[in-house]
């Protein structure tokens, strides 16, 4: 062929781009990420309540199942222990490893966000509280028809008391199930031990009654010589003498006994 000819490649897919993009600015970020910052984040990281997977990785609680891959993916990378000299950096990773776990299943993330309304309605309720008190602030509340207090659970100051009383409630719910845990524990304990009592009294019936049967021979034995003779002295026993009612010597006499 005399002419030359060029074959144009195709270009990658959008979801093949987004992640090589992706990638070269996490490369960038690690670059210029200090050693300092690599120690506060293990200190961040291991100062987080341990009861909301949430905070490990430092997201809101509305975020998407995308999202938390992808945050893990970062921090992972910034206080990976091949990376990160800080001598806690280890815990630090297994600890983000746990949160993406319990956020990734299913259950585990419905009862952490279910524990996040009841927060919610609580807050809610003690905001509509303060509005009766404040009447420029109810009066603007209806006015905007519900804009202002969405703006109040978008400010700071409530995504704050959100996060503590999320604390709260997680606490509160841990603690009843470990109470009932251990009761439970207790419980179990409680019959194990009616039930070792148990087979260790029929245990000792069963060797009364193996030993009472053993005995059977002597005992009906022991019986038919009685009833033949009466019982017998034993070899060597000191039995005491008969009475006699007169003495060969004459010596004694015993008195006849009056009857009647």
């Amino acid at each position: 062929m005399g002419e030359n000819s060029s074959v144009t490649a195709a270009p990658p897919p959008s979801s093949e781009r987004t992640s090589a993009i992706d990638d070269a600015l996490l490369k960038q970020f690690f670059a210029e990420v200090s050693e300092v910052e690599r120690d506060n984040e293990v200190i961040r990281i291991l100062s987080c309540f341990k009861l909301n997977p949430f905070e490990y990785l430092n997201l809101s609680f509305d975020s998407s199942i995308d999202e938390v891959k992808k945050q893990y993916r970062k921090l992972s990378l910034l206080v990976h222990p091949d990376k990160c000299k800080h001598p806690q950096a280890k815990e630090a990773f297994g600890a983000l490893a746990k949160a993406q776990q319990l956020l990734l299943d299913q259950q585990e993330r419905d009862y952490i966000l279910s524990q996040v309304v009841a927060a919610k309605e609580e807050l809610r309720s003690k905001w509509k509280k303060q509005l009766k008190k404040d009447t420029a602030s109810k009066l603007k509340s209806l006015v905007t028809e519900g804009k202002y207090d969405q703006e109040h659970e978008q400010s700071e100051e409530f995504q704050q008391q959100l996060k503590l009383k999320v604390r709260e409630i997680l606490t509160d719910q841990e603690w009843r199930r470990r109470k009932m845990a251990m009761r439970i524990s207790e419980e179990e304990g409680r019959l194990k031990k009616d039930e070792e009592e148990t087979k260790e009294m029929w245990k000792r019936k069963r060797e009364h009654e193996e030993q009472w049967e053993g005995t059977r021979e002597n005992r009906v034995s022991s019986w038919r010589d009685f009833m033949k003779g009466g019982k017998k002295a034993k070899k060597g026993e000191i039995r005491p003498p008969k009475l006699k009612t007169e003495d060969p010597n004459k010596s004694y006499v015993q008195r006849p006994v009056k009857r009647g």
